[in-house]
């Protein structure tokens, strides 16, 4: 076993080092990756016409039901598309990859991520409106959608079949790796060994995959029923134990907030000064939102609308809650605590501590809430996969069912590797699903923003 552990090491280390490649901007070295996700943020924040500061209340609207047409075609509601889509998307990077960003990059890596995730609201919305446009019903009468498709079938229609198919592929195939979301497994365990005392990994990662397989082994519609139940109270526990740690610290959440700000703009903070705060916070900010990446479009794809902008303006809300809320109220709890300050202390551990100074005791409200944020994106990347394999190789019963049992067969990986390759290796297969994606996005530009103009002006008055 530790043979095989060191050969992934050295083979995630390599793959990690080509995929977060610098590049030299105006004489200083900033990770390529990260420009090619932080330039569409901006520009369809603008191509859209600033739909994250002017459609909230609309978004709110359409999630519970304004506008619903129960003859609209698709599989499940749009809120519990939206909560599927949550599900994958608020989970451990909102608690241990906050504790990360901050670590690493000091405070100011909080405020990246909290103006990264207003950005990314209006990129999510622009993928999720071309994922209901471009997505395909299958002969038993199901839906499927994604970038895969929408790379396809979009490209297809501006006279590129060929070069649709291949970004298609090229999309499925790292989706399936990044599918595999180990850090999950890792930072669960790490927290529930914390304050149980259980240290053995590899059979915390077998029971793991054991009830993920009890979800994944169903449909979109049992996801559906079983995500939306559990991702309001996951956020209550998680989001209700932050808010103790703060009104225990209140005297000093202005001095936090203060920090926050200045560091984020300070030439001498943690690794290299504002622009290593900028990029940590936005590897972590998008990892996230997943806005760019592409995966939640597959969830929000099987969505009851005949309408594609509306699930788009839906798809507002997943970033504003996983990255503007959750990762802002992680980040001032941790930094309010100043548990980032301790030395040896990382990932899920500075929330940990943090929540440790409430109470000796109170760490297990946060084992309680990592192993249900952990729980519902394993479920859902489940999902997730599921839909990447059935593009490449065809949806049969034998071939869905191999891809399901190999997903839960290798989650017990998570548990085992140690937390710097795990995210080096989730971010690498990750953030190389936004390449073939983004690529979609500026070329059916103009397809999004007419659907959002269309049916705006088709509930105008309403």
């Amino acid at each position: 076993m530790n043979g095989l552990v060191a050969a992934l090491g050295h083979g995630i280390d390599a793959l990690s080092a080509n995929v977060f490649a610098k590049v030299s901007l105006f004489g200083v070295e900033v990770e390529g990756i990260v420009l090619w996700l932080a330039v569409p943020m901006l520009f369809f924040t603008a191509w859209l016409g600033f739909l994250n500061l002017t459609k909230l209340p609309l978004a709110l609207r359409i999630v519970r039901g304004d506008f619903r047409d129960k003859s609209a075609p698709g599989e499940v509601s749009q809120f519990q598309a939206l909560s599927t889509a949550l599900s994958g998307t608020v989970g451990l990077g909102n608690i241990a990859g906050v504790g990360v960003a901050i670590t690493t990059g000091g405070p100011g890596a909080a405020f990246w991520m909290f103006v990264i995730g207003w950005f990314a609201m209006s990129l999510k919305c622009a993928e999720v409106t071309l994922g209901l446009k471009y997505r395909v019903t299958n002969m038993d009468g199901t839906v499927s959608g994604g970038p895969m498709y929408t790379l396809e079938h979009g490209l297809a229609r501006r006279g590129l079949p060929r070069s649709g198919k291949l970004l298609g592929v090229l999309y499925a195939i790292f989706a399936l790796g990044g599918a595999i979301p180990l850090l999950q497994v890792n930072q669960s365990f790490a927290q529930v060994s914390a304050v149980t005392g259980f240290d053995n990994g590899l059979a915390y990662g077998i029971i793991m995959a054991i009830t993920v397989a009890v979800v994944v082994v169903g449909s979109v519609r049992w996801l559906g029923a079983t995500t939306s139940r559990l991702v309001p109270a996951m956020c209550v526990v998680y989001l209700g134990g932050c808010l103790l740690v703060l009104a225990t610290h209140a005297g000093a959440i202005p001095g936090a907030l203060v920090a926050i700000v200045t560091e984020a703009f300070n030439p001498t903070a943690v690794a290299g000064g504002a622009l290593g705060a900028f990029v940590i916070g936005m590897r972590r900010a998008v990892y996230s939102s997943e806005a760019g990446i592409g995966s939640a479009v597959i969830a929000h794809s099987a969505a009851k609308t005949a309408e594609p902008a509306s699930e788009g303006l839906v798809a507002l809300l997943e970033p504003f809650i996983d990255t503007v809320i959750v990762c802002s109220i992680t980040a001032l709890t941790i930094v309010v605590a100043g548990s980032y300050l301790q030395p040896g202390v990382t990932g899920v551990g500075v929330i940990s501590a943090a929540f440790a100074q409430v109470s000796p005791g109170f760490p297990i409200v946060l084992a309680v809430a990592v192993y249900l944020f952990a729980y519902s994106t394993l479920v859902s990347w489940g999902y997730y996969g599921t839909q990447a394999w059935g593009y490449l190789f065809g949806r049969s019963r034998v071939s869905i069912g191999f891809y399901k049992v190999f997903y839960c067969a290798i989650l017990p990986l998570g548990s085992v590797l140690d937390l710097g390759k795990v995210v080096d290796l989730v971010d690498s297969l990750f953030f190389l699903m936004a390449v073939p994606n983004i690529l979609g996005l500026y070329i059916l530009a103009g397809d999004v923003r007419a659907e959002m103009r269309g049916y705006l002006a088709r509930i105008s008055g309403k």
